[in-house]
């Protein structure tokens, strides 16, 4: 096998607290993550010239080791001592730093990827081992699913998939920066926390009104507050008939969710027509 094709999928988070501050400087997470069904798309080659050759299809992307992709590629092929090389073509979908673990999702593909093209033999856990080391979210994208992520992300217990539902995600025309809301958190002054035993609860009886009423985001209290589009998204989802919207990760992607399609897409108007967002899709949880 000289070539194969891999699917990276976005994720949202259903439920986010920040439990506290470790004296490490990492903040300690209770969330529940969902993959969702917007992805992008990578091709591996195997070439005989030693070396990572990566290609991205938007100019504003890093092709080089800042990113996360080439960043994965070398240390796997360090790790296993790969002396012939790979072409790594990068096709983006996934929002660019909206909160969806675009970059870690891709790094994640690399994963299965490489160890598929070049016979590695690698286990879901020892890729986790590894990709944990290139950021927190790696470790879930690798596995995928629905899970609860704690620790600082990389302590993971799958769940079951909650109820098919239609999901409606647009991210609005700005960046934000992890680090910049992590540092304006202030875990120990939270006088509210989601309830997030009671989300996996209602997702085992495959309740969704148990989850949706649930849903919940600390990091709201920093983002919200610096970007007011993110709440104007979310006022624009609940008025075309959401069960709930939330933003997603450290934001700016909010993601609402919607017993119908037909009002998932009135939401998708509604916001396109108010120029809230140009990246909106219609979707669903995936698989």
């Amino acid at each position: 096998m000289d070539s194969i094709t891999r699917k990276a999928y976005a994720k949202i988070n259903l439920g986010l607290d920040v439990i506290r501050k470790r004296p490490d400087g990492y903040h300690e997470v209770k969330m529940i993550m969902q993959t969702v069904d917007i992805w992008d798309l990578l091709t591996f080659r195997k070439i005989s010239n030693p070396g990572i050759f990566l290609s991205v299809d938007q100019q504003e992307i890093p092709a080089g080791p800042d990113n996360l992709v080439y960043k994965a590629a070398e240390m796997i092929m360090q790790k296993y001592h790969i002396n012939s090389g790979v072409e790594i073509t990068l096709e983006k979908h996934i929002p660019v730093a909206a909160g969806m673990a675009g970059g870690s999702t891709d790094a994640a593909a690399v994963f299965h990827g490489l160890n598929q093209l070049f016979d590695l033999g690698m286990s879901l856990e020892q890729m986790q081992g590894i990709g944990v080391k290139i950021g927190a979210d790696v470790p879930y994208c690798i596995m995928g699913g629905t899970a609860l992520s704690e620790g600082i992300g990389e302590v993971l217990t799958a769940l079951a998939p909650p109820p098919a539902c239609t999901l409606l995600v647009a991210k609005p025309d700005i960046s934000v920066s992890t680090k910049f809301v992590y540092e304006n958190l202030h875990a120990d002054k939270l006088t509210k926390h989601p309830d997030i035993d009671g989300m996996i609860g209602a997702i085992r009886e495959g309740n969704l009104a148990g989850i949706t009423e649930r849903m919940e985001n600390v990091l709201e209290t920093v983002t919200v507050k610096a970007y007011p589009v993110i709440q104007q998204i979310k006022k624009a989802m609940l008025d075309k008939g959401a069960e709930n919207a939330l933003m997603s990760g450290s934001g700016p992607t909010v993601f609402g969710i919607f017993k119908e399609d037909r009002t998932g897409k009135e939401a998708l108007e509604e916001i396109k027509k108010q120029g809230l967002a140009s990246q909106v899709f219609v979707t669903a949880f995936y698989p």
